[in-house]
């Protein structure tokens, strides 16, 4: 495995790979590892013959008052999972060599953007939809490899990938869950034992309201209270809204359509996120 800092020296290291045709993976991420990351980079092997993982914490996708600065960091846990794991490069650039001086041009995304954490999180799929068109431009991957559990981000890169003719596939890999069924994050670290058994609502609620999906409840508003039963004890509930699994538009009564649950929330200081996908049968 090869870990790269440049992007000059990632292209010399994929230029090989690029004229033998080979095909060539990218997981991107912001790094302190688990094992959602992992199952993306087990399906990037499984399809292709090189695969790349990005670990760079963007930080033109956090707020002012977000955790930039302590959003947690282990590079060197990274290295060694991504290696064990089979990676062939770790690219990891420092922010200068993504954002250098006098950068200026932006990805701006559309209504895919604006819903969900868009509507919370001012400006966050600018930056997200930044740095990946820089990651696939830099990489120039054949496929794309992105986690359920950032259901909008994936909407939001699908989207931006077909609308600018990037010749990229993207792949979502469902969302990978603790044993106690709450969605593995990065931002997990932050739960104290008793934030993280209050965290556990979440679940609880989104796989409520799929068991009433899956015994016929089609009624939007009646598997969204379901849901919302479960989290009346989180600290703070942010958004929790049955869209279309398509455009992200609140779905309607009677689900016919593919349909994503999603919920915000914060348990103490920490924001969480998760999904589950109703599909209805044809």
């Amino acid at each position: 495995m090869q870990t790269i800092t440049t992007v000059a020296e990632l292209r010399r290291a994929l230029a090989d790979a690029h004229r033998a045709d080979k095909r060539v993976g990218l997981v991107p991420t912001m790094g302190y590892l688990h094992d959602g990351h992992l199952a993306l980079i087990e399906a990037s092997r499984a399809q292709c013959d090189v695969t790349v993982v990005s670990i760079f914490v963007n930080p033109t996708q956090f707020g002012p008052r977000e955790d930039l600065s302590t959003y947690p960091r282990d590079f060197q846990r990274d290295e060694k999972l991504c290696r064990d794991a089979g990676v062939t490069i770790v690219f990891a650039p420092v922010s200068q060599e993504i954002y250098p001086a006098q950068f200026e041009t932006f990805v701006e995304p559309g209504e895919l953007a604006k819903p969900l954490c868009g509507a919370f999180r001012p400006g966050h799929f600018r930056g997200v939809a930044t740095v990946v068109c820089k990651l696939f431009n830099m990489v120039q991957p054949d496929v794309a490899f992105f986690g359920q559990k950032d259901f909008q981000q994936c909407a939001v890169v699908r989207r931006m990938a077909i609308d600018l003719n990037l010749p990229i596939e993207i792949v979502t890999v469902q969302t990978v869950r603790e044993a106690d069924r709450l969605a593995m994050s990065s931002r997990n670290r932050y739960l104290s034992e008793e934030d993280r058994g209050q965290a556990l609502a979440i679940s609880r609620g989104l796989f409520a309201a799929a068991e009433a999906f899956g015994l016929g409840e089609r009624n939007v508003d009646k598997l969204v209270a379901i849901a919302k039963r479960h989290l009346e004890t989180i600290d703070q509930l942010q958004y929790l809204e049955l869209v279309d699994g398509d455009t992200l538009k609140p779905a309607s009564s009677p689900l016919h359509r593919p349909a994503a649950l999603c919920v915000a929330a914060y348990v103490g200081s920490t924001r969480l996120i998760d999904n589950v996908i109703l599909q209805p049968t044809p």
